[in-house]
């Protein structure tokens, strides 16, 4: 079926601005997913997963420009001892990154992998994100396959003594960043992987997971400072038997913040928990868009989002859990909720379940909301002033997704940063 005409001029002005990489051994997957760019077309309002979020500057062919936000605060997990890997505007910085070394692990750029034609990491490269795009399309994954110049493939074999940290650092108010990461954990295994910054302009990254029998992931990510940026990510991760994969986001500025993740369940006994926590002020708009597949018995998934809006900021959440036959004993828990502080901001939400199986205890909830005038109440009658009993309820309602955060030193560093964000905005 032919795409729509403006729609086809869309994609072919972007795709025109794009500057193929030296493919090497993933050159066959960059070129299918070129192919499925031009059958898909670049998402426009009239998608139905893009109803609620405007794409238009995260498909136009020059990236808006975005002030680099001026702070004298310490970045994200700085008082952490880990492994770090930094880009600039997109770019390896090997001057300010770590030496890749670290036991339990393997670690290429995606450039070295490009120069030659046998890797481990061609054989996952771009495979998650192809089989992502079915029941739903999202052609700025396959965009990103096709066309990302820089990322690391990450090959866990161990246990790694410390966290795997990859920093995005903005400097050019112009630019427009593509980074594409592939990690497989092999049986056994388990790391941590930690993502912040703001990245670029305009950023566009996908990372692909694969998770073996018995292997663990925990994957925690920050998202603010600079408010006009904008992004797209994507998080492919397939699962195997009793493995674990437990991610948490949390994001406190932007102007379009746009993160899609979709998970496969494809081994018995596996769980994934998927987490976010977000605050917005002003000219805001967060979207966390979900699609959990569960094709595997006794497996536990988790999605839990929670946002804070005000001054007219959006917040949306579109969410899937889809149970194929045979997948018995699934146990599928959703909940998306909004703290609205004024009457100018909003929560889109859109909670889906379709399940095959029978024997199943699957359940989602979208709620919206006011502040607690009782819990306010009370707080003010102890004394609490107004604007500390504000963020002492705000840091209540999002608990239940920091919670997801296994690790409590790095929870702890999250509330930290939401309290001292709320602060500053008190």
């Amino acid at each position: 079926m032919a795409l729509p005409e403006l729609k086809q001029t869309a994609t072919e002005a972007r795709l025109a601005t794009m500057e193929f990489p030296n493919a090497g051994c993933t050159r066959a997957a960059r070129e299918a997913a070129v192919a499925r760019v031009r059958k898909m077309g670049l998402p426009d309002r009239r998608d139905e997963y893009w109803k609620y979020t405007r794409p238009d500057t995260l498909v136009q062919p020059v990236a808006p420009e975005a002030a680099v936000f001026e702070h004298d605060e310490a970045m994200m997990f700085s008082t952490f001892d880990r492994l770090k890997i930094v880009f600039v505007d997109g770019i390896f910085d090997p001057e300010v990154s770590d030496d890749l070394s670290l036991e339990g692990v393997e670690i290429d750029r995606l450039e070295d992998i490009c120069c030659t034609d046998i890797h481990w990491a061609k054989d996952l490269y771009g495979v998650l994100e192809e089989r992502g795009q079915s029941p739903v399309q999202r052609p700025l994954a396959a965009l990103n396959t096709a066309f990302a110049a820089d990322g690391v493939a990450i090959h866990v074999t161990g246990k790694p003594s410390k966290p795997i940290s990859l920093i995005y650092v903005h400097k050019d108010t112009a630019s427009d960043a593509t980074l594409h990461h592939v990690v497989r954990v092999e049986t056994g295994a388990e790391v941590t992987i930690l993502e912040n910054g703001p990245a670029a302009s305009r950023f566009n990254k996908c990372m692909e997971i694969d998770i073996a029998d018995g292997g663990k992931l925990h994957h925690i990510r920050a998202q603010g400072r600079d408010h006009e940026r904008r992004a797209v990510t994507h998080m492919f991760a397939r699962l195997g038997t009793e493995s674990v994969f437990k991610s948490f986001t949390l994001t406190v500025n932007g102007v379009l913040t746009r993160n899609e993740c979709v998970i496969e369940l494809t081994g018995d006994d596996a769980v994934a928990h998927v987490a976010g926590a977000c605050v917005g002020d002003g000219d805001f708009l967060h979207d966390d868009t979900v699609f959990v597949t569960h094709d595997a018995m006794n497996c536990e998934s988790r999605q839990v989002f929670k946002k804070v809006l005000r001054n007219g900021a959006t917040g949306v959440f579109q969410g899937k859990i889809l149970v194929k036959a045979g997948a018995q004993k699934t146990d599928g828990y959703q909940i998306s909720q909004s703290l609205l502080l004024d009457d100018d901001s909003q929560f889109l939400a859109k909670p889906e379940l379709e399940i095959y199986a029978d024997d199943v205890a699957c359940s989602h909830g979208s709620t919206s909301g006011a502040i607690d005038e009782t819990a306010l109440f009370y707080l003010r009658s102890r004394g609490v002033p107004h604007s500390e009993a504000i963020d002492l309820l705000t840091l209540a309602f999002l608990a239940e997704a920091v919670e997801e955060i296994e690790d409590e030193a790095l929870a702890e560093d999250i509330v930290t940063r939401l309290e001292a964000w709320l602060k500053r905005r008190s």
